[in-house]
């Protein structure tokens, strides 16, 4: 999200609160919870990484969220179009804001629900969760059985963010290595012609 959308979010929420205090209505306060790591235990690092390069392949506004015509873009592609109802249906369905749009942490709702077993396979959101979760034509066939292959792993990994993150940092680890390592064969090379 861009700074500026970040400030007009912000300020709208403010203004609301002000009309609605001054209406005597009663504020609910809303958190956010800024870390999809942590909310959505139940996937891996690289499982949101690939959510989120879907979510933004469709986010054509880069505003952060899925509006109505961006959604039916999005199921159109995926070959599973819907009515203008049937997408109002899927947003409401995980629009905890009520904003009318799907923020990036609503979408992982909808994987998550999906995995829970909560989504009819015939509904939208149920179509938008098959369909997304893994596109032969674009990953192959390797892609694919590494796919469903990194799935069972991930069934069996008993703390996989401890795992994944101690993967990453051996293999940060292991690069300064060998640019130590590369830069210490370049300083004996240029010795040569000093």
């Amino acid at each position: 999200m861009s700074a500026d959308a970040e400030l007009f979010s912000v300020l709208n929420r403010r203004q609301q609160i002000n009309t609605a205090l001054e209406n005597g209505e009663e504020v609910k306060h809303t958190y956010r919870v800024v870390n999809v790591y942590t909310e959505f235990h139940e996937f891996s690092r690289k499982e949101i990484k690939d959510y989120q390069a879907t979510f933004s392949k469709y986010d054509v506004g880069n505003d952060g969220y899925l509006d109505l015509t961006e959604l039916k873009m999005m199921m159109e592609k995926l070959g599973a179009p819907q009515t203008h109802l049937g997408l109002k249906g899927m947003i409401a369905e995980v629009d905890e804001d009520n904003d009318g749009k799907i923020s990036f942490r609503e979408f992982l709702l909808i994987y998550r629900k999906a995995r829970a077993g909560e989504l009819e396979s015939d509904s939208g959101l149920g179509q938008l969760a098959r369909l997304t979760e893994i596109n032969v034509d674009e990953v192959g066939v390797n892609g694919a059985k590494n796919f469903f292959e990194a799935k069972i792993e991930q069934q069996l990994m008993t703390n996989k963010f401890h795992d994944e993150i101690r993967q990453e940092q051996e293999e940060k680890r292991q690069m300064e290595e060998e640019r130590v390592i590369r830069r210490q064969q370049f300083q004996q090379r240029a010795a040569v012609f000093q």
